[in-house]
């Protein structure tokens, strides 16, 4: 497995990466277990969270599977109570709405039903996960928690208020929690998304159809592509490591320098 160039000293770390089973949250799994961590790999689709796990194993990382809803608060205490002690929390499970890009819509004609889709994996799932493997990393003395949000999270964006809203609430959660826990050699933070070029994407990125779309998309980005898992990745592993011990309660833009908002 590659991923050696530079030493994370993460050898013997046990992560859980939600919402691993495809896309970004794959990418995170992959660099980690590069790393020497032990992956667990969760994801509400049982096949795709075993997909990833056996990659991992295939390439000389070690890997298991935790199949659960991350909305669902009895569900997530039990599979991390079932997986054994996590060092490394990866809140990746995300909720654009819909697959894809999402829908954009003035807020003014969005219902509660809308608003729910959003708030449900971005904050609760993000609660729940969170809340669930603290306890056994206050005890240990040690651990990462490192939450994916959006760049809407820091600038906001139009017809998709709600979404950006989640991702704050997502954001503003890590930074009080930092402050709860650092004590315990914890360390809490924020990795904040441009465009990233998935799955779920593909369609959109490939050929030459969709070109305006993609010229207007790329428009607003200085560095002129879409990112890519990877670019992710390398930075979810740095927070993971001990060398970013003193990094707490911070959000670390990953976005082609779409926003560059403070």
């Amino acid at each position: 497995m590659s991923g050696t160039d530079l030493d994370f000293d993460l050898g013997g770390r046990r992560a859980l990466v939600t919402g691993a089973g495809a896309g970004v949250g794959a990418g995170i799994a992959d660099q980690l277990a590069s790393a020497g961590v032990h992956v667990v790999v969760n994801d509400i689709d049982p096949d795709r969270a075993g997909a990833v796990a056996d990659r991992i194993v295939g390439a000389g990382g070690t890997s298991s599977t935790a199949v659960f809803d991350v909305t669902d608060h009895d569900a997530v205490r039990a599979a991390v109570a079932a997986t054994g002690p996590i060092d490394v929390l990866v809140n990746n499970a995300g909720n654009a709405g819909v697959e894809g890009f999402g829908r954009l819509v003035d807020f003014v004609d969005t219902t509660p039903a809308d608003w729910n889709a959003f708030m449900s994996v971005n904050v609760h799932g993000v609660l729940n996960c969170t809340h669930a493997v603290l306890p056994s990393m206050i005890e240990r003395g040690w651990g990462r928690v490192i939450t994916i949000i959006s760049d809407s999270a820091r600038s906001g964006g139009s017809r998709m208020a709600v979404y950006g809203a989640a991702k704050a609430a997502a954001a503003g959660l890590t930074r009080g929690i930092a402050g709860e826990v650092g004590r315990h050699g914890i360390t809490v933070n924020n990795i904040a998304l441009g465009t990233i070029r998935t799955e779920a994407t593909e369609s959109l990125w490939s050929g030459t159809d969709n070109a305006e779309l993609q010229r207007q998309i790329l428009s607003g980005y200085p560095i002129r592509r879409p990112g890519e898992p990877a670019d992710v990745a390398w930075v979810t592993a740095m927070l993971a490591s001990p060398r970013a011990s003193w990094i707490t309660g911070q959000t670390i833009p990953v976005n082609g320098g779409f926003s560059q908002a403070l």
